[in-house]
């Protein structure tokens, strides 16, 4: 598996670090530590920073489209920060930042979700 995934809670925000490569192959561990950290912790907000992530397919789109809607279903927000350029293509593509904002950096992303101490 050529993924890494560094979760961090701050206050009610679970901050996401994806480095490697979210795809067909790691989505579905991926999907399920989100959940299981979702639902363990008092998260409300998802902030996810993509700046070690050098590859994203279709598969990984879903894993972000599918914790967005979980996240809103709560009453919280998401948004997505430090996106290299090959993966912010496809994110742009999908329409994604249509509904979820973007971010410079994981400081920027708490401030706009008004979630910094």
């Amino acid at each position: 598996m050529n993924l890494h995934v560094d979760m961090e809670h701050h206050r009610h925000v679970l901050i996401v670090r994806l480095s490697g490569e979210l795809d067909h192959h790691t989505a579905d561990h991926v999907r399920m530590q989100l959940d299981e950290a979702i639902q363990r912790r008092q998260t409300e907000h998802l902030v996810l920073s993509l700046k070690d992530l050098d590859f994203m397919d279709s598969s990984g789109l879903g894993v972000i489209l599918g914790r967005y809607k979980f996240i809103k279903q709560k009453g919280g927000k998401m948004a997505v920060c430090d996106v290299k350029p090959q993966v912010y293509r496809l994110l742009d593509m999908s329409g994604l930042f249509k509904i979820m904002p973007i971010y410079e950096n994981e400081g920027t992303a708490l401030s706009g979700l008004e979630v910094v101490s």
